[in-house]
């Protein structure tokens, strides 16, 4: 097997131990096995029906060989089979002569050879196949690393819920926040997100060539086939889809493609907002002793995690975009450019998942820094005008908006300044005494409520 070194993909060299979490889904071994797993299904679920007069139900010992075949399968196996399909140019057919190979030595299964593949057209097998790879994906590696991300920030939300921070909206200095505020916005919009990527229905079909039984049909006329395969689809954990061509046709897929880049949208404004307080030195990163940060310049600690998250991000969502709205568009009855499209799912979620991997190990490294971010909001008491502005409303006072702009557009007020303006106002003894005693540090309005509620 070829170095990692001299891999074409990332995915499989610098990143290959990253990614190993998805191997076991989305590899080509993968795939096979998951192909094996539905033939063999098929096989004991054809032999259950006491309709299938020239099959009988498989005893105890020879499903439990089907389902050792099944556990010990591994690279012998998988390299058999691609020798096979060397010779017969398709894939799922080489899976079909390779089992009967395997079964023939057993007296019992060796009389059901024939209803290996039975009925079955490739994309029986594949969509039920994909399906249960990017089903248990999902539930197995992708779900559990966001939920990480999400606790993650949960953790920064209630640790910095009070911590006071000064915003920025478009680019300049705005009505403080918290830090803990801000890490809840992401948590609560990443466990929105998170929702969408569950909530997707997984759907699976086998119904023949073009998606009418017609081969069952004739086979077995008597039988009521439509609902043994709805049942066959629905134990394996999979919604049942009644109306197809050839191909289910993806349209759940992409559901779920197009769920999962929503979610990286939001992680991306999450890496883009942490290189920027970082860089704005709100957060400090935790060293690591032999780590350097530039080649030429000693003192640098560089926000790369959240930029290879975002790096990667750019490239999982130019590939789940692109399978989402590639993969329910077929001519006629199927085309084949779906199923080489298809093969790249492993790949858009390898990147989500380098992603969220990246994301998280940046946020481990995080260190507020308290005394940085009082120094900005002290720098910054023009901020304060809103506040006063709305006390001078409640009053009556005339033209709060514009006095209190023509005194601090464009420029930077001084505290002082803030102060006199505030004495000399026809207000209450009491708000004046609130606006004097008012910082850019305590203006931060429920911002510690909601950053320890979510």
């Amino acid at each position: 097997m070829p170095s990692p070194l001299a891999a074409l993909s990332p995915l499989d060299g610098r990143y290959a131990k990253s990614v190993d979490a998805l191997r076991g889904y989305f590899s080509e071994q993968a795939l096979i096995r998951y192909r094996v797993r539905i033939e063999l299904e098929w096989l004991q679920a054809l032999a259950a029906e006491r309709a299938i007069r020239e099959l009988k139900p498989f005893s105890a010992k020879t499903t439990k060989n089907f389902g050792s075949l099944l556990g010990a399968f591994g690279d012998p196996d998988a390299d058999q089979i691609k020798k096979i399909e060397s010779q017969t140019n398709h894939d799922v057919k080489a899976i079909e002569y390779w089992l009967k190979s395997k079964l023939k030595a057993n007296a019992e299964a060796s009389r059901a050879l024939e209803f290996i593949h039975f009925a079955c057209t490739s994309e029986d097998i594949n969509n039920l196949s994909y399906a249960l790879m990017v089903a248990e994906a999902r539930e197995k590696v992708m779900l559990p690393k966001l939920d990480e991300i999400v606790a993650a920030l949960k953790k920064l939300a209630t640790k910095h819920a009070a911590l006071p921070m000064l915003s920025r909206t478009h680019g300049q200095a705005a009505s403080p926040t918290t830090v803990g505020k801000e890490m809840a916005n992401f948590a609560h919009r990443l466990e929105r997100a998170r929702g969408r990527i569950a909530a997707v229905p997984v759907l699976g079909k086998i119904n023949g060539a073009v998606g009418n039984y017609n081969a069952h049909v004739m086979a077995y006329p008597d039988f009521d086939w439509e609902p043994f395969c709805r049942r066959f689809v629905e134990r394996l954990g999979l919604e049942f889809n009644p109306y197809t061509t050839q191909i289910e046709p993806h349209d759940w897929l992409a559901e779920l493609l197009d769920a999962y880049a929503r979610a990286n949208s939001i992680l991306l404004d999450l890496d883009r907002d942490l290189w920027g307080y970082i860089s704005l030195g709100y957060f400090r990163q935790k060293t690591k002793s032999g780590e350097v940060g530039s080649s030429t310049m000693p003192h640098k600690v560089n926000p790369i995690d959240f930029e290879n998250s975002e790096g990667n991000i750019g490239i999982a969502n130019a590939i789940l975009r692109h399978l989402a709205e590639k993969l329910p568009v077929s001519r006629w009855q199927r085309d084949l450019s779906d199923s080489t499209a298809q093969r790249n799912v492993g790949a858009a979620l390898g990147h989500t998942f380098l992603a969220y991997a990246s994301c998280l190990r940046g946020l481990g490294k995080l260190e507020a820094d308290p005394a940085r971010l009082e120094a900005d909001l002290e720098a910054n008491w023009e901020v304060l005008t809103e506040a006063v502005q709305q006390v001078m409303r409640r009053h009556g006072v005339p033209d709060a908006y514009d006095k209190l702009k023509a005194m601090s557009r464009g420029k930077r007020l001084e505290r002082r300044a803030l102060a006199e303006f505030v004495k000399a106002l026809p207000i209450p003894a009491q708000a004046k005494k609130r606006l004097l005693s008012l910082t850019p540090a305590k203006y931060t309005g429920l911002a510690a409520v909601l950053a320890k509620r979510v």
